[in-house]
């Protein structure tokens, strides 16, 4: 998926592991996370696919998660 300038597209892949390195982390520490709608806006992602990508890999596993969401850039 491409945004409509020169960036590079988002990989779905990519995040994954890092949501699966983020849930290892927050198990060990006991530690909710906080997050922006990573991967979507800027980053040219669809929240609708990214969504259900942090819920099976943090929320199903038992880290509470809280997403927020910021103001648009104007």
């Amino acid at each position: 998926m491409r945004r409509g300038d020169h960036s590079a597209p988002i990989r779905y892949d990519a995040l994954c592991k890092c949501l699966t390195a983020l849930t290892e982390n927050a198990t060990e520490r006991r530690a909710s996370v906080h997050l922006p709608r990573i991967g979507a806006g800027l980053a040219g992602g669809s929240w609708e696919r990214i969504a259900p990508l942090i819920i099976q890999a943090l929320t199903d596993r038992g880290v509470t998660v809280t997403v927020y969401d910021l103001p648009s850039a104007r």
